[in-house]
């Protein structure tokens, strides 16, 4: 298992370099820069002198180079706009999306599983059908269209909850509702997809004719053996959350990471979008770890391959 571990961390190398040169090259791509957007309207010769500054005038390989090596002894710099420790910076948002993605998949999860395995045992029934009409609903709602019409109902119409910001704790009732749902969705089909291939085997069949009840054939036999696909699933769609919900964090003013990210994006400071690319990278990659080292727990014949990979 050590050494399992040991080699996910060392693979995290090339994923970081992979995916700082591909933002960069994006960034590099993208029109104007930050001195277009910080400095307004002012002379050429000025902008020229902001860019030297910058080192934005050196060539692209010179600067993602000289990134990188900053990178190396622990430096992600500063922000262009404002001038604020990237590092810092990011860890100040980051509590709000983790709280964010943490409520989202509780709900997600605890909506999830039960349509999914209900669906499962009741296929084609009334029951199956209402529950994969509310995946497909879920899954083809766009977040920002969801995200404006809870808005519109219970911020608006109701009052029962604030419509955006983080100064109260009904604050994250609605953002969380919109991932959560979504989330949800997702994970509910892949519940049902997983116990209906899991139901159909012969341990099941062996186990109801040994006289075991019905909710001890699911609980136990059936959803245990159904859970690697399930735990996969919620665990990308989590990382996915940890990853800053750009559109849930941005319709709500939520103060996260994702709403950052947006704003560096408009304001072409490329230190911040990168650190927030990098450290992303290395939270989303430690969560996929996690997921892998549980399936050691779930299912004991994937231990045992662990061990004989020693």
């Amino acid at each position: 298992m050590y050494r399992y571990i040991l080699k996910r961390l060392l693979l995290l190398i090339p994923v970081i370099i992979g995916a700082s040169l591909i933002i960069f090259c994006i960034i590099s791509l993208a029109p104007g820069d930050v001195t277009t957007v910080k400095a307004g309207d002012t002379s050429e010769e000025s902008l020229s002198a902001m860019r030297k500054e910058l080192g934005l005038d050196d060539p692209l390989l010179i600067q993602y180079g000289r990134y990188m090596l900053k990178l190396v002894k622990g430096d992600m710099g500063r922000s262009y706009y404002t001038n604020k420790s990237v590092f810092s910076e990011y860890f100040s948002k980051f509590p709000n999306t983790l709280q964010l993605a943490f409520w989202s998949m509780l709900l997600g999860v605890f909506i999830a599983l039960p349509i999914g395995v209900i669906s499962s045992i009741k296929q084609y029934s009334l029951l199956d059908n209402c529950g994969m009409l509310f995946a497909l609903i879920g899954v083809s709602m766009p977040v920002f269209w969801e995200g404006l019409l809870l808005i519109l109902l219970f911020s608006l119409k109701l009052g029962w909850f604030p419509s955006g910001g983080s100064t109260e704790p009904l604050s994250l009732v609605l953002p969380a509702l919109t991932a959560g749902t979504h989330m949800a969705a997702t994970v509910t089909r892949m519940t049902r997809s997983s116990m209906l291939e899991v139901v159909r085997q012969d341990y099941i069949y062996t186990a109801r004719s040994k006289g075991l009840s019905e909710k001890i054939v699911i609980l136990k036999h059936a959803f245990r053996n159904a859970l690697i696909p399930i735990v996969t699933t919620t665990g990308i769609t989590f990382g996915t959350s940890i990853g800053g919900a750009l559109v849930t964090e941005t319709v709500f003013s939520w103060p996260g990471v994702g709403r950052l990210v947006v704003e560096s994006i408009n304001r072409r400071d490329t230190p911040m979008i990168m650190g927030c690319v990098i450290l992303t990278t290395i939270c989303i990659s430690f969560i996929n770890l996690a997921v892998d080292i549980l399936y050691a727990y779930i299912d004991p014949r994937i231990k045992a391959q662990y061990k004989g990979t020693r």
